[in-house]
């Protein structure tokens, strides 16, 4: 065994063991986040001089022990999976999870004494009524996840035995990330796809918190390495978690280049939105209220109409004023848009999907990190590391609450990163009459 394997599997047993520790250091999470975030930048940065077959070896393996670090403890800072099973149970019931909010009286037969229990003194309780609180946040709100979020989330209340709770809500985000782990190896190579397997936003927000997140993340993953015709799974990746729609701008890339190419346009967006309806008819054709659910009160409640009351737009919100703000977000980013439209790279979706959705969060600025579990996996198809920076900031956000300076960081990274590729991808001046 060559030097570099060793240190770097040391490093990556270290990762891991960080990994188990802040599972368990509630008080000092953010420390062991941020720990944790270093050794996996060492952890790449050895892995540079490592043989391709060594290398896949090490991200394989590192990949599903650092990925099952989230299954050793309960949800640690997120309480979306008790939603999850709850929507699960009301389906199950044979009623639209989209008709009742879990505080309803008419769904009181549902309620557990996991989901609703009796102590209503712990920091993650809400009220339901006299004498009743409730695991689930927001119990007075209808549901906002999408139809294959819903239909998973069903799923998973089949597969589930009894008294099984959160466990294989985390199990099925566990194999989720596998899976995308094992489609990066395989089609983007393993030097990229360290950067998801190492990454710690994996265990954390993909497993130990759930999201279905990971759902979204792994059909665009299988659109852009498995499929010519990406629209049909980014319209799926839509419907199981609406985030995935900025990665659309990306499979266009180049259409407006030369004219406008009205072929590939329809052949991306039709598939998707056909699927996106599809999904949605059921629910729709069963459900007595909007299956658009909680959606805009959401936007309204984390401040995106309204950026003072939140730090929304917190980088942007440097430089203008606040009412200023979400125009300035939007502008930006059709131009970003127009811009992948007209000079992205048709052969590589992804970097176009890469450069809109991590603008979209360093734009809007949202503190919770599980939405940037998309950019990991765009950046471990892509390459450009710099991106990480802000999955890293939704992270510091969220944890510590600040996001105008782990956001502006970000920024700055992703800024300098650029900056630094376009001076070694310039071609170089050769005098007249010099051989080159």
């Amino acid at each position: 065994m060559s030097r570099h394997t060793a240190l770097l599997g040391a490093t990556l047993l270290g990762l891991v063991a960080v990994l188990v520790r802040m599972a368990f250091g509630r008080p000092d999470l953010l420390r062991w986040y941020l720990a944790g975030w270093a050794l996996f930048a060492v952890a790449l940065w050895l892995a540079r001089k490592l043989p391709a077959r060594r290398l896949t070896v090490l991200v394989v393996a590192g990949g599903i022990a650092v990925t099952a670090t989230g299954l050793v403890a309960p949800p640690s800072t997120s309480t979306d999976s008790y939603r999850y099973a709850w929507d699960g149970r009301v389906q199950a019931a044979g009623v639209s999870p989209y008709d009742h909010p879990p505080a309803d009286p008419a769904l009181g037969a549902l309620r557990d004494g996991w989901l609703f229990p009796g102590d209503c003194d712990a920091p993650d309780r809400a009220k339901v009524a006299e004498g009743v609180c409730t695991r689930i946040n927001r119990p007075a709100v209808h549901t906002i996840y999408p139809p294959l979020a819903e239909a998973y989330f069903l799923v998973v209340h089949w597969l589930s035995p009894d008294g099984s709770r959160h466990k294989v809500l985390q199990l099925g985000g566990a194999l989720m990330a596998i899976a995308v782990l094992l489609a990066l190896c395989r089609w983007a190579g393993a030097r990229t796809a360290a950067y998801w397997a190492w990454c710690p936003a994996v265990p954390a927000e993909a497993v130990n918190n759930a999201h279905v997140d990971m759902l979204g993340v792994l059909l665009v993953v299988l659109a852009f390495c498995v499929v010519r015709g990406p629209g049909a799974l980014l319209g799926a990746a839509v419907a199981a978690k609406l985030l995935p729609g900025v990665t659309l701008p990306g499979a266009l890339s180049g259409v407006l280049r030369d004219g406008v190419h009205w072929r590939r346009i329809l052949a991306v967006l039709l598939p998707a939105g056909a699927v996106v309806t599809l999904a949605y008819l059921p629910y729709v054709l069963t459900s007595n209220a909007s299956v658009l659910g909680y959606l805009f009160g959401y936007f309204q409640e984390e401040g995106y109409e309204a950026p003072s009351a939140r730090e929304r737009y917190a980088v942007l919100r440097l430089v203008l004023p606040d009412a200023w703000a979400p125009y300035a977000a939007i502008l930006l980013l059709g131009l970003i848009i127009l811009y992948v439209l007209r000079r992205g790279d048709p052969d590589r979706p992804w970097a176009g999907a890469l450069v809109v959705t991590g603008s979209l969060l360093l734009l809007l600025t949202p503190e919770y990190s599980w939405y940037a579990l998309l950019v990991v996996a765009l950046v471990a198809l892509d390459g450009r590391w710099e991106w990480l920076g802000v999955a890293l900031a939704g992270a510091v956000s969220y944890l510590f609450g600040p996001a105008t300076l782990a956001y502006t960081v970000a920024a700055l990274v992703v800024v300098a990163g650029w900056a630094v590729r376009r001076f070694h991808d310039s071609p170089t001046v050769t005098p007249a009459g010099a051989r080159p």
